[in-house]
């Protein structure tokens, strides 16, 4: 199987779009869009510009869907349904220009804590509903799996794998980088054959540093021989600079190819 790389970079969102220019430079396949600050596609100045680069590009595009402020676990309902409004909108943008958006998925507040179950079942409404979404604009919805900060839901690979079981329109979004700092990046690889997406980026176990591919602990030989044998979708490098991007992309090619 043969995965194509893309870049991504969320500490970009309020620069200017002339940096999106290197990720080919650099020899990428494609372009995940981090749809947040400058580049919230439902705005239409953003997806002006946004398709100006592709247009003038052989960028290939998937999108990291918002994530600033929302919540699709609130038990405050205004907050709960906003951020399901605001997580559909992208995904319906999203579709004339990709079939792949990763959503992050909610997280537990303290009064959330006190009843588990009904967060569950309001996180899988939200994921029931933007799903629906994602199959009418032809989008698979990607739920991706967080590092270890204190109550965010999905940490775990069962828990993630739980949440979307039987959701349709909605897949999962593995991420190494994250899977890494609670220890599970082995267990998180043995479900690869069943995820639609894919985030690597490197740190040290302890804390998301969101490091070029080779900076940290993780074993990219190991993941990549994983990634050749399960899987043949989008890697999305999530970096925070082009240098970083091309020292990633050294890595990428040594082991996932």
């Amino acid at each position: 199987m043969t995965a194509s790389v893309y870049f991504a970079s969320s500490s970009k969102v309020w620069s200017s779009i002339d940096w999106v220019y290197g990720i080919e430079e650099c020899g990428y396949d494609g372009w995940e869009i981090s749809a947040d600050g400058n580049y919230r596609i439902e705005e239409p100045l953003a997806f002006r510009r946004i398709c100006e680069v592709i247009e003038t590009t052989s960028l290939g595009i998937s999108v990291h869907a918002p994530f600033t402020d929302l919540n699709i676990g609130s038990l405050n309902y205004p907050i709960y349904q906003e951020s399901v409004r605001q997580l559909c909108a992208c995904v319906e943008k999203a579709g004339e220009i990709t079939d792949r958006v990763t959503i992050h998925p909610g997280y537990v507040s303290p009064h959330g804590r006190l009843v588990p179950g009904n967060v569950w079942d309001l996180h899988k409404d939200a994921l029931r509903e933007i799903g629906r979404c994602g199959i009418e604009n032809g989008v698979l919805v990607c739920l991706e799996n967080m590092p270890d900060i204190p109550d965010f839901l999905c940490r775990m690979p069962e828990e993630l794998f739980g949440m979307i079981d039987g959701v349709e329109g909605v897949s999962a979004t593995i991420d190494v980088g994250h899977a890494n700092t609670v220890g599970k990046v082995d267990a998180f690889l043995s479900y690869l054959g069943s995820a639609g997406h894919m985030h690597i980026h490197d740190n040290h176990g302890s804390a998301d540093e969101h490091l070029a591919l080779g900076a940290g602990t993780i074993d990219w030989e190991m993941v990549g021989a994983c990634v050749k044998k399960q899987y043949d979708g989008i890697c999305v490098v999530e970096g925070r600079n082009l240098t970083e991007a091309a020292e990633s992309l050294d890595t990428f090619r040594r082991w996932f190819r």
